[in-house]
């Protein structure tokens, strides 16, 4: 263990146990002695507890010095990795009423797979197969959803099964994704330090410069300004199976939010040529949602195929997530992803490539129509 990893070690020593937990994906601390974690999808209080504020503000202020950074009332937020990769982000009083507030994502050595999510129950076999068919055939994707409902896991996982054959330029606000590909640049924004003469280096900044760096595919790990059109542009000028992430909570909201990203950051281009862009440029948009059982799923794999003749975005589920009971003893959802009965525009090129993933696979499984019939009743 490095100095540094011990000195961070020692200053949260009070929740030693729980960033032991591998069980446990996130820590709250909501001031001195109010601790929650999310530990399987659930939101759980646990005993552990700082001495005092002045005990805690001296851990944050020391693991803000340790990483370079300021924790004082000039500057009262603080946004950080931990050497093993997790992210802390706290906030002071009296900003927070209850106190020094702070969270820490953990971030997890074992790589999260594909079967990994299909054991879990987040995705079905034939929902993860075809993620990858839409992966390996280049389709810009689109992966929505709100916080933590596990964006950027999913966005991990589907970088991974790019063709190791393809140059990747990895775009990131702060280090999240992990790619173990064989050619991957990875860029990373830089905050500005008037202090220092640092100026900003910007997503958009970093998007201008990959453009440049001749990649096979673009990854911005998440979408959340101007640079929404720079990709845009990207996927629609011969950078193929590029993807990024977006806060949104259903594939049509995805779309709309990619657009009034666009607009905000001042374009001159008519909100109707851009949504034409908008839907020529996005193939595939997969859905994630946290489920009130706590467990994150894939709820729904759409298709986008442009915009009507009123300008509406075309969007069709080729796979959404049907719930078909509750166990009342866990209080966990019932139920799976399941096909639509629709035939992505794309299918051909499944079957040119002697993918095997045949029509029927498509087809809606018997035990869904009832449930359908019942829900539009």
């Amino acid at each position: 263990m490095s100095v540094f990893s011990e000195a961070i070690d020692n200053f949260l020593s009070p929740i030693a146990d729980l960033l032991k937990d591998d069980k446990i994906s996130e820590i709250m601390v909501n001031g001195a002695s109010e601790i929650y974690v999310e530990k399987q999808g659930k939101i759980l209080k646990v005993d552990n507890k700082f001495r005092d504020e002045e005990n805690l503000m001296s851990a944050l202020r020391a693991i803000a010095q340790t990483v370079g950074k300021k924790f004082d009332r000039e500057n009262p937020q603080l946004d950080a990795h931990l050497p093993d990769g997790s992210r802390i982000a706290a906030v002071m009083m009296p900003i927070s009423q209850k106190g020094t507030t702070f969270s820490i994502r953990k971030f997890f050595k074992e790589k999260v797979l594909l079967k990994d999510l299909i054991k879990w129950g987040a995705l079905s076999k034939d929902a993860a197969r075809f993620l990858d068919i839409c992966v390996y055939l280049g389709k810009n994707m689109i992966i929505s959803g709100g916080t933590g409902s596990g964006k950027t896991t999913l966005l991990n996982i589907l970088s991974s099964r790019i063709p190791v054959t393809q140059r990747i330029v990895l775009i990131e606000d702060t280090k999240e994704v992990n790619l173990d590909s064989n050619h991957v640049v990875h860029l990373v924004t830089r905050k500005e330090d008037p202090t220092q003469n640092i100026k900003p280096v910007t997503i958009r900044d970093l998007l201008h410069s990959a453009m440049r760096l001749r990649p096979d595919r673009i990854i911005v790990g998440e979408v959340r300004g101007g640079e929404a059109l720079d990709l845009i542009n990207a996927m629609n000028t011969g950078h193929e199976g590029s993807m990024g992430t977006v806060h949104a909570n259903n594939p049509e909201e995805a779309a709309l939010r990619l657009e009034t990203l666009c607009l905000l950051e001042g374009t001159q281009i008519p909100y109707t040529s851009l949504r034409q862009m908008i839907g020529h440029a996005v193939s595939v948009i997969v859905q994630m949602r946290r489920y009130s059982d706590g467990l994150r799923r894939v709820s729904n794999i759409s298709e986008v195929l442009g915009v009507d003749n009123n300008g509406r975005y075309i969007i069709k589920d080729i796979f959404t997530w049907v719930q078909k009971g509750k166990n009342d003893k866990t209080g966990e959802l019932l139920g799976e992803i399941v096909p639509c009965h629709y035939l992505p525009s794309f299918f051909n090129e499944i079957v040119v490539n002697k993918l095997p993933f045949p029509a029927a696979k498509f087809e809606a499984p018997d035990w869904v129509k009832p449930l359908k019939k019942k829900k539009a009743a």
